[in-house]
């Protein structure tokens, strides 16, 4: 798979884990992406070695939540 289309798949994955967390956690947009973008789950999404980017958003949005609960995330 090309580099275009990692890229497009890591964005269309974030733009669905983004969402998520306003929805489910009533967070702004600029909180969402503040969260998702210092996460380590955003960190292996964005390397294409891990792989992460061929799966679900809503598997990669799980991980995200198991990482929220381990309270490893934080706010900049």
């Amino acid at each position: 798979m090309n580099d275009k289309k990692i890229e497009y798949l890591i964005e269309g994955i974030s733009k669905d884990i983004i969402a998520y967390l306003m929805e489910d956690n009533g967070m702004k947009m600029t909180d969402a992406i503040s969260v998702f973008h210092n996460s380590e789950t955003f960190a292996k999404l964005s390397d294409p070695n891990t792989g992460l980017y061929i799966e679900s958003s809503a598997y990669v949005y799980e991980i995200l939540k198991s990482e929220l609960k381990m309270g490893k995330i934080t706010q900049e």
